[in-house]
């Protein structure tokens, strides 16, 4: 029974997440999306405490994004940052694995021509 608890709140997180991804510029809720869904695919089987970490981690940046695409509502789109600085404490924490994935998501997030070449549906 715990078992499909757990899973009901990670997918639940999952869901939260792609839906607030909705409100990010084209390029980057791409970019966000698949990200979102390679990490979570990557821990499926995680030991406990890396799953502790991870749901905690990923709460974080939803609670983060949430009150930005909030504080974003009647803003011109081009005017709206999307984001947070992390510590050097935080970046301590990281393993090297992670520290080089950070880096490959600044990289593709801060290009001027963007990977994704994406247009928004006209209404």
């Amino acid at each position: 029974m715990a078992a499909s608890g757990h899973v009901s709140k990670v997918r639940s997180l999952y869901k939260k997440i792609l839906v607030l991804h909705r409100f990010l510029p084209i390029d980057l809720r791409a970019l966000g999306d698949q990200y979102v869904k390679d990490e979570f695919r990557r821990h499926k089987r995680a030991s406990a405490e890396e799953v502790k970490s991870f749901m905690a981690e990923w709460q974080n940046y939803k609670d983060t994004l949430q009150a930005q695409v909030l504080e974003s509502v009647g803003e011109r789109h081009s005017s709206v940052h999307f984001g947070a600085n992390l510590s050097e404490g935080k970046l301590s924490e990281f393993q090297d694995e992670q520290i080089g994935q950070l880096y490959e998501l600044m990289l593709e997030s801060t290009k001027p021509n963007r990977q994704f070449n994406i247009q928004e549906e006209s209404k």
